[in-house]
């Protein structure tokens, strides 16, 4: 990949840069008026985490569009923005500006929310994808880094267009039951099995995450055809919106996809797993564990450092 070079010292520019949001889980409130980012001392430091550098960069870069790694260690060149709005979609949280992927996911999310109402969906509220060049994030997730995963929100989207104030404010709705063995019987419904059915069931899914408890209401609702269920995997957290990871776009050798999914449904012991005492109730470790050191430049594909860089 040849990509234009642009020094670094641009990347300290805040001009409309984000400020950090917490945990950026799909609960938390978003900003209206985001404060800028300040700029980083020394952007050239071999230790500054890459974080602090991708999470600086406001656009995308030209050219071919492209991923390089993996989807927690990558990033990608030939970014596209999702609309804020389509007719059966809207982006939330768009203060995040995590609203970017490579075409074939963009594509791929305007083509789920036109499929939506016929699972009684009625559309789309898009949650994160990827930040305009992908790499590690400021604040939330370890993957969305290729600009192939994206987050649909569990709560339907309304029957009107929602202003700027309720993108950013609007809780969206937690499904999973109080002691997260279940889901919760009032807010779960048909169509939040119909929806994740029909999406699992596109060929360019690799994975859709949900929190344990759903894919126990999955497991219980799905069926005679279960083949789908294989891609849906549990992974604690994904209570307010299921993760969708799409596979690497045929051709991309710099694309590392993950192994596939073992054989089954995964509604036996390997679901029972998730719910045993050790898991959902952790003990405290009498020592706490040290935190790993954030990933620098180098951690990540050479590649990511021309799309860093790229104008």
């Amino acid at each position: 990949m040849t990509l234009p070079r642009l020094s670094l010292s641009a990347l300290v520019v805040p001009l409309a840069l984000l400020a950090p949001l917490g945990s950026a889980a799909a609960q938390d409130r978003g900003s209206v008026n985001p404060k800028p980012l300040p700029p980083l001392a020394n952007p050239n430091d071999p230790s500054t985490p890459a974080k602090a550098l991708f999470g600086r960069v406001t656009g995308p870069t030209g050219g071919q569009p492209q991923s390089f790694g993996s989807y927690a260690k990558g990033c990608f060149a030939g970014g596209e923005a999702l609309a804020m709005d389509g007719s059966n979609w809207q982006v939330m949280r768009p203060s995040r500006n995590r609203m970017w992927g490579v075409p074939h996911l963009v594509n791929f999310i305007e083509r789920l929310a036109s499929q939506a109402p016929r699972a009684g969906w009625p559309g789309l509220l898009v949650g994160d994808m990827s930040q305009p060049r992908g790499g590690p994030m400021l604040t939330g997730h370890a993957s969305h880094q290729l600009g192939l995963d994206v987050d649909v929100w569990l709560t339907p989207m309304p029957g009107h267009r929602l202003s700027r104030a309720e993108r950013e404010e609007t809780s969206a709705t937690n499904v999973v039951r109080s002691d997260r063995l279940d889901i919760d019987p009032d807010i779960w419904t048909p169509q939040h099995t119909a929806l994740i059915r029909m999406t699992a069931r596109q060929p360019e899914v690799a994975r859709i995450f949900v929190n344990p408890a759903i894919k126990r209401a999955l497991c219980r609702e799905a069926g005679g055809e279960r083949g789908w269920l294989n891609k849906v995997r549990p992974m604690y957290g994904h209570n307010y919106h299921y993760h969708i990871r799409l596979a690497c776009p045929g051709g991309e050798a710099a694309c590392d996809d993950q192994a596939p999914p073992p054989p089954g449904d995964g509604c036996g012991a390997e679901l029972d797993y998730w719910f045993s005492p050790a898991i959902i109730n952790p003990p405290k470790p009498k020592t706490p564990p040290r935190p790993r050191p954030p990933m620098t430049l180098a951690g990540l594909p050479d590649a990511c450092r021309a799309v860093l860089h790229a104008r």
